[in-house]
């Protein structure tokens, strides 16, 4: 925000707008409600979860439907928007546009790298590298991409990685990277709203405060809530089958559905406590814990040829990007579909959420800094995380006979229980358990809280001081719509869900990426060495 800047005079507007954030708010009970998008969303929302709640047959289906229809007519879309997306934070990571501060020239940054990071990487994919990290690559060792069955244990185990990793690496923090340097540029440095619409200030003028600016939050809402109640609902169920398998507690809906409440009400006590006091220091945790869980497997498996495949799986991923990155001719449709084309949606669709709040933790730091920790240095964690989980678990099966993970992956299709079939093959598996349990947990709460963090800054017209009750109330519809879309048709719903609002929202981030760097091409010159 423009009183942020120390130096008022480092800001150089595209155009000027007499908009004032909270400008077309109402304020009963002295909230910050923008009218209409808060209303529009939250009688939306609303509507959708008692639908599947009374329906959830006929909400299964429909997602279903669309899911099916979106993947095979638009797939091209999808893979073609991420290719975009990388291609665009390649150019700000390498032309002069990286020089830009965000927040103005004399701009410091509000939290340490380190805070910086672990909050943005807790928020990004905590819950899928717990949900996925084991699950997938044994499964592609299996199922490899792009009709590669016979291509012996080695190539098999190498293409299983290099598939992992792209939809892990480059690609999904690209995607977030679009929304958290357009978003934190638009606001930090020309004293826009910390908004999706703002984006769009260059093309649309004022426009962008009406309907058109309107419907940009409102898909952006959209798209947030269910991204976010993919992620939630994926470690609900994982955190429910740890808890059955490692505790003993019932196995059931109920089990689930209580576990989402009783997580949404500690996310509630972490958004009292505000982003300093609650996110911050759930995300330290987070990473503290989460690296504690790495470096065990590390240090109890196979150590050497973890770390040897680790290094070897950075150049398969290098040999097959392109093809994996190629919607045409492809002969494993149900690779692409079942797994590219999800993942790129899940991704666009919880953009405005990630993008959002790196953003809003992101003053200070140099676009090219930005860019640097936002998409490599996540990419190398991502590879460690997948060779010391995946890599190890497929180790397991091929030189040690474990069928721990064999067994949930190929012959009960389980997926919740992959991770702790892997941690069954090591010593201390019920300590593990339990801390991978209580891992997934803790980025549920954070993932609620910086995901009600941003909902409420779009729903409140960019106002990011907006009264707590607000951001609580988004915090409990998180939870109810990743409770009715496990009801109404379990892990696939909520992928479905996905999917649908993904596909809208690509388009959206398209123009975004077009608008910041025709912005940042304007700018650029006035970070040139020796300029005034």
């Amino acid at each position: 925000m423009a009183d942020q800047n120390e130096n008022p005079d480092d800001y150089s507007p595209v155009v000027e707008t007499d908009y004032e954030v909270g400008q077309d708010n109402v304020r009963p009970l002295g909230l910050e409600l923008h009218n209409p998008v808060f209303f529009i969303t939250a009688v939306g929302i609303v509507l959708a979860v008692a639908f599947a709640m009374v329906f959830p047959d006929r909400a299964n289906e429909a997602l279903s439907g669309l899911r099916g229809y979106l993947e095979s007519t638009f797939d091209w879309v999808y893979m073609g928007a991420a290719n975009l997306f990388v291609l665009f934070c390649l150019i700000l990571l390498v032309t002069p546009m990286g020089r830009i501060r965000l927040g103005g020239k004399s701009a410091k940054p509000e939290f340490t790298r380190l805070a910086w990071f672990g909050m943005l990487f807790a928020a990004g994919m905590g819950i899928g590298l717990m949900f996925f990290g084991v699950l997938e690559p044994f499964f592609h060792f299996f199922n490899p991409p792009l009709g590669a069955e016979g291509a012996g244990e080695e190539g098999m185990r190498g293409l299983a990685m290099a598939a992992t990793i792209f939809h892990w690496g480059l690609h999904p923090w690209a995607i977030y990277g679009v929304v958290a340097v357009s978003l934190a540029f638009f606001s930090f440095n020309y004293g826009l709203p910390l908004t999706i619409r703002s984006a769009f200030f260059p093309i649309l003028g004022d426009r962008v405060w009406g309907w058109f600016g309107h419907v940009i939050d409102i898909l952006a809402v959209f798209a947030t809530m269910f991204g976010l109640a993919t992620s939630l609902g994926l470690g609900a169920e994982q955190a429910a089958a740890g808890m059955a398998h490692v505790w003993g507690v019932p196995e059931g809906d109920l089990t689930v559905v209580t576990l989402i409440l009783l997580i949404t009400a500690v996310a509630l006590v972490s958004i009292l406590l505000g982003i300093h006091g609650g996110v911050r220091r759930l995300s330290a945790l987070n990473m503290i814990l989460f690296a504690l869980l790495g470096v065990f497997v590390l240090v109890a498996g196979s150590t050497v040829s973890i770390l040897a495949n680790s290094a070897a799986s950075i150049w398969h991923y290098l040999a097959h990007v392109v093809p994996l990155s190629n919607p045409i001719g492809r002969e494993d449709e149900g690779f692409l579909h079942g797994w590219t084309v999800f993942y790129w949606a899940w991704w666009i669709s919880w953009a405005p959420f990630v993008g959002m709040f790196i953003a809003r933790v992101s003053y200070g730091r140099t676009v090219r800094e930005f860019i640097t920790c936002v998409l490599i240095v996540p990419v190398v964690a991502t590879v460690l995380w997948m060779n010391i989980m995946g890599g190890y678990a497929i180790e397991q099966y091929l030189v040690d006979d474990f069928q721990g993970v064999y067994q949930y992956v190929v012959e009960t299709y389980d997926d919740t229980m992959v991770l702790f079939g892997m941690l069954e093959g090591l010593p201390l598996a019920f300590l593990t358990s339990s801390l991978a349990i209580f891992l997934v947990m803790i980025f549920f709460v954070t993932s609620s809280d910086s995901g009600s963090l941003v909902i409420d800054t779009i729903s409140a017209g960019g106002k990011t001081d907006a009264p707590v009750v607000q951001r609580s109330f988004w915090a409990i519809f998180e939870g109810l719509v990743a409770i009715a879309l496990l009801l109404s048709g379990g892990i696939a719903a909520l992928q479905a869900g996905a999917i649908a609002l993904g596909f809208p929202f690509a388009l959206v981030l398209l123009v975004m990426a077009g608008c910041t760097l025709y912005a940042m091409a304007k700018e650029a010159p006035a970070y040139r060495p020796g300029a005034a």
